[in-house]
């Protein structure tokens, strides 16, 4: 237990910091202090993450050849009394300070250090900080092999999400629960809160459209943590022939379903801010279209344009180009007419309105859909029919709510907070 004893001393006053962060920053340069100094007057006493709870995991990993499935919201945050030291440690560079011996990391979509673009390939490699051998679940494999999981002992899983279908982290964290009860190694996941956690909404996804936007029959906003939709997978027996894992969840404290959660780091590029993530489960559905969602802007997910809606309509417009998120955004270069979201209120529910305005007043109606990709985000053929027959938003949703029902009864089992 020397290892244990070693990190209660390292780690006894780290604790979460996160913030209730009202308005953007319009830089989309705010930083994880600014962030975590906020919540410091606006949460008491302070969320905890699954990470920073290392006296219920490290005893787990002695002696241990383990893995990591992280990426750059992989972090332990410390107490920020210590203005000497950095806010966070990632929790690799941690765990190999505490000497556990991590033999390689597993990157999901936008990879281990969260540079890559959306559905951009991401190559395996050789982390140049750690040496660590890095094998990417986005890329020729989505799913660890068994020759990748041969020697390990236990794989550690701990990726921040943001509680929408398509946001890929949750169809990786499936396939590699499933790698891990077909080979036998256990699985620990440490959990963290979600962002968009305060409700359920959306189109269920249909089983003939399944796939990595959408591996299995949920709504488009599921309102569960990470840990707490890791016991569903398991219990519900949605991992192939009904295996099951060999499940830890390290749960979070102080946390509930309606505690306003700021992220300190942006989960994937083209998440900048609370309001991007906070749009995201409506405006995300327009990445199935030929229209543009702020990709290619410092403004990604907070707007939303295309040169071929009608310009009279719209007093708003900007030009995409190749930035950070996004090396080749829709319409780039191309003048956007269309709206800036940037000041929306916070959402309690997935909208419909700016897909419906959108299409409405696209000049050529043909453009809007990219039909194949749009089936899958929505994850029904019904939706883009019923917007194309000029159904209302209204009429729309009335028909999610017998599945959102029926999810919310399975839902109810597995919830932790």
């Amino acid at each position: 237990m020397v290892i244990f004893s070693k990190l209660k001393s390292t780690f006894l006053l780290w604790f979460l910091m996160v913030s209730a962060c009202g308005n953007a920053d319009r830089s989309q340069k705010a930083t994880a202090d600014e962030t975590e100094l906020k919540n410091a007057s606006s949460q008491t006493p302070p969320v905890v993450v699954g990470a920073n709870r290392t006296e219920q995991y490290l005893p787990l990993l002695q002696e241990k050849k383990v893995a990591v499935v992280a990426n750059q919201t992989s972090v332990l945050f410390k107490d920020k009394r210590n203005e000497a030291t950095p806010s966070h440690v990632h929790l690799v560079d941690s765990l190999l300070a505490l000497g556990i011996q991590i033999e390689k990391v597993f990157a999901p979509e936008h990879g281990f250090r969260g540079q890559a673009d959306a559905g951009e390939k991401v190559k395996d490699g050789v982390d140049t900080k750690t040496g660590l051998p890095l094998i990417s679940l986005y890329g020729k494999n989505r799913k660890p092999s068994p020759e990748h999981l041969e020697n390990l002992d236990i794989i550690l899983f701990d990726i921040q999400d943001v509680g929408v279908r398509f946001y890929t982290y949750i169809a990786t964290l499936q396939l590699v629960m499933e790698a891990c009860a077909e080979n036998d190694i256990p699985l620990i996941v440490l959990d963290r809160p979600n962002p968009n956690g305060h409700y359920v909404d959306g189109p269920t996804m249909e089983t003939a459209h399944t796939g990595f936007l959408g591996m299995t029959e949920i709504p488009l906003v599921y309102g569960m943590s990470i840990g707490e939709y890791s016991k569903m997978i398991n219990e519900e027996g949605w991992l192939t022939d009904g295996v099951r894992a060999d499940l830890t969840v390290v749960p979070l404290e102080n946390y509930t379903h309606q505690t306003a959660y700021s992220l300190p780091i942006r989960p994937s590029p083209n998440l900048p801010n609370d309001t991007a993530i906070n749009l995201y489960p409506s405006l995300g559905l327009f990445e199935g279209t030929n229209i543009n969602a702020g990709r290619g802007t410092e403004f990604q997910f907070q707007r939303y344009g295309a040169s071929f809606l009608d310009n009279s309509q719209y007093s708003f417009k900007y030009w995409p180009r190749p930035n950070f998120g996004s090396k080749n955004p829709k319409e780039n270069g191309k003048v956007c007419y269309g709206k800036d979201l940037s000041q929306q209120p916070r959402m309690n529910e997935v909208s419909l309105q700016w897909l419906l305005d959108a299409y409405m007043n696209a000049d050529d109606k043909d453009k809007v859909f990219n039909t194949n990709g749009f089936t899958k985000h929505a994850g029904t053929e019904t939706l883009q029919q019923q917007i194309e027959a000029g159904r209302t938003e209204d009429e729309i949703k009335a028909g999610w709510q017998p599945d959102l029902e029926k999810f919310q009864k399975i839902r109810k089992k597995y919830l932790i907070y």
